[in-house]
């Protein structure tokens, strides 16, 4: 498996929602501040989810058992494709004093998040997320990510560490972070490394922050053990600003990506925070699939079977390529050793199907031998026929020869004549 890590928590959450606005959310009272507004559904089949296709695996999988932890802005458990029973736990909120429970979202940030995860299909609805029989924990850790003046605003690294920790120990098997920053925080470092002990796998968005070819850090996907997860468009090439380097894994869709929004709506959005679900997703139906095994072997699977990319294998911009939800879940399902093959033993030569074929051989040369001279024969006797009547006729006398025609005589030139 390829080294994993984690990025710095200064500019995280990094995304853009493309979509009209409708009706204001109501998220719970004086907890939010300048809460996003809702979003229209949309009903059209998303590319990703054509590209991914995670439903060809849902007969072998759909995530059912596996409890995957967003630690992120919370999770709208409103929304009607994550309202079914059981599917969103209360969680916890670890940015807001006061012991709230994670399910609510201020900037619907952790909602597309988890909608990418877990969503249900319904219908006439063409986003599903990639394992919807998965449950989600919701690990409040922010709000916004941009103040009033545009700014980046900065995650307070122990929350991240708490809320990690605290996803750990309720049970989680699979950690989403769509979170990335350029510094190595010793709280987050050691809070992944928890997880990382006690058989979670943990998924991390590469970041959004890439200008040139520069590697830049990310935190957390830069620790070990951590998938880190980069972002590619609907052409499969590398989305601009997805980061560059060792610690990209793996790719999914990050561009123009379709998921669900606060209240209960849909928009696209853009940013490697929204390619890591599809992994984390992906790894919620291998661990449905192949309960036995562990959190690294889960890792190496996905890598394995990841569909190649554009930077050919293990390149800093795709990684190993893109997650393939199929393969990830239905290859080697058939555990059984392939049955050795009898040895080779030639059959004995028929001999007397060899001695009728030479046979057969020697007819037809002896028949093609006798046909040439017959014809010959026939030939011959034409000529004799012709030739002989017509010599006594002449008593054998040769016949009239053309005169050849009169040559002039040659005119020699004069002897050459000195003066």
């Amino acid at each position: 498996m390829r080294r994993f890590r984690v990025p710095a928590v200064t500019a995280v959450l990094a995304f853009q929602f493309l979509g009209a606005p409708a009706a204001d959310a109501a998220p719970p009272p004086g907890v939010c501040h300048d809460p996003a507004p809702a979003h229209p559904q949309v009903r059209a089949l998303p590319w990703a989810q054509q590209t991914l296709d995670p439903r060809r695996a849902w007969p072998r999988s759909r995530g059912a058992g596996v409890l995957v932890a967003v630690v992120d802005s919370g999770v709208d458990a409103d929304h009607p494709q994550l309202r079914a029973p059981g599917k969103v736990l209360a969680g916890r909120d670890f940015h807001q004093p006061g012991g709230l429970p994670g399910a609510f979202d201020c900037v619907s940030h952790g909602t597309g998040v988890a909608g990418i995860i877990g969503a249900d299909p319904v219908p006439g609805i063409g986003f599903h997320g990639t394992a919807p029989d998965s449950r989600i924990l919701p690990v409040r850790i922010s709000d916004r990510d941009v103040g009033d003046q545009g700014e980046a605003l900065r995650i307070d690294p122990q929350v991240v560490a708490n809320g990690i920790r605290y996803a750990t120990d309720q049970g989680a098997k699979v950690l989403n972070l769509s979170l990335s920053g350029h510094e190595d925080f010793p709280a987050i470092r050691q809070a992944v490394a928890y997880a990382v002990s006690r058989d979670v796998l943990v998924v991390a968005a590469a970041g959004n922050a890439q200008r040139d070819t520069t590697e830049l850090p990310s935190y957390p996907a830069a620790y070990d053990g951590v998938l880190g997860v980069g972002a590619v468009d609907i052409n499969g090439a590398r989305m601009p600003g997805s980061q560059i380097g060792g610690y990209v894994d793996l790719v999914a869709p990050g561009a123009k990506v379709l998921t669900t929004t606060r209240v209960d709506g849909h928009a696209y959005v853009d940013g490697s925070s929204f390619a890591a679900p599809f992994v984390a997703g992906t790894a919620a139906l291998v661990r449905a699939a192949w309960p036995t095994l562990g959190a690294a072997d889960v890792a190496r699977r996905l890598i394995a079977t990841a569909d190649p990319a554009r930077g050919g294998r293990n390149s800093d911009a795709y990684g190993a390529g893109l997650v393939n939800p199929y393969r990830a879940v239905t290859d080697g399902i058939d555990t059984d050793r392939p049955a050795a093959l009898p040895a080779h033993v030639p059959a004995p030569p028929d001999q007397a199907r060899l001695d009728e074929a030479a046979k057969e051989q020697s007819t037809s040369a002896t028949s093609r031998l006798l046909t040439v001279i017959a014809l010959g024969a026939l030939v011959l006797a034409g000529l004799v026929a012709v030739v002989l009547p017509l010599g006594r006729r002449r008593n054998w006398r040769p016949g009239r020869v053309p005169r050849l025609p009169e040559q002039p005589a040659a005119v020699e030139p004069p002897d050459q004549i000195f003066l």
